[in-house]
């Protein structure tokens, strides 16, 4: 199994327009960070999690050329905003493109993306998507790939996490129900977000991120979704625990 993450910068990607800090003029490539995505690759599936409005840009940049899935954690657009470059996928592979999220995320796609669902009157080269229905406490296979939902909140908007093999991701989050921990044993790779040293409305601050993965305890971890209110990369990884790692754009890990 391989991840690689395809992006790990928040909502606004690092830099930020218009920024002059440390981060955003760091000469550093680890300090520039896309939205955040990730592709996971087992028993010859690719599944990438999430496809945000640098979907297009990651694809080429990691001469990525075909997917079997897109997993959606939750509907905000920066993970979502990329879905119209599937259109490429469906030119040549002759195929609707299988989406899978809750119910909710399916409404919003459908509003968002309204010339995608016309069915009387297909706007001509419109992205085709079809929408596969995660339920939260249910397993769920792309191909022979298992895929188990972990839910978290994003202050109360509820998210998903996923686990596939010994590899589980999170992002976008701020709790964990206590039940999900039982998801997350004997892990080799354990991805969570943080954005801020301090506690934050809608993502772990720093100290709560390390909390959780002490508890998880996978043999390796690392933190996505960073901003620029993190120190730079190499000061930033310094400061954290053995194991720990900061992800950084074009990261692949093999498990």
């Amino acid at each position: 199994m391989r991840i690689t993450f395809f992006g790990t910068g928040t909502s606004q990607g690092v830099p930020v327009i218009g920024c002059h800090c440390p981060v955003c003029s760091s000469a550093d490539p680890r300090d520039v960070r896309l939205r955040t995505s990730a592709l996971i690759e087992a028993m010859g599936q690719k599944i990438l999690i999430d496809a945000g409005p640098d979907f297009r840009y990651q694809m080429l940049r990691s001469h990525t050329d075909h997917l079997d899935a897109i997993l959606l954690t939750h509907n905000h657009k920066d993970h979502t905003g990329g879905l119209d470059d599937v259109r490429a996928i469906n030119f040549l592979e002759k195929r609707s493109f299988p989406i899978y999220c809750e119910e909710y995320v399916q409404e919003s796609l459908k509003m968002e993306y309204a010339y995608a669902f016309d069915v009387d009157k297909i706007y001509p080269g419109s992205p085709r998507f079809l929408l596969q229905t995660i339920r939260p406490y249910e397993d769920f296979f792309v191909g022979g790939v298992k895929v188990t939902p972990i839910r978290a909140y994003h202050a109360k908007l509820p998210v998903l996490g996923f686990r596939i093999g010994t590899i589980a991701y999170l992002t976008d989050a701020n709790s964990i129900p206590e039940e999900e921990f039982e998801k997350l044993r004997g892990l080799d790779v354990f991805v969570i977000n943080c954005v801020t040293y301090n506690p934050h409305p809608s993502h772990f601050g720093l100290h709560e991120a390390l909390s959780v993965i002490e508890r998880v305890g996978a043999k390796t971890s690392y933190i996505t979704h960073i901003s620029h209110a993190l120190a730079p990369y190499l000061q930033f990884a310094a400061s954290l625990p053995r194991g720990v790692f900061p992800a950084y754009d074009t990261l692949s890990v093999e498990v």
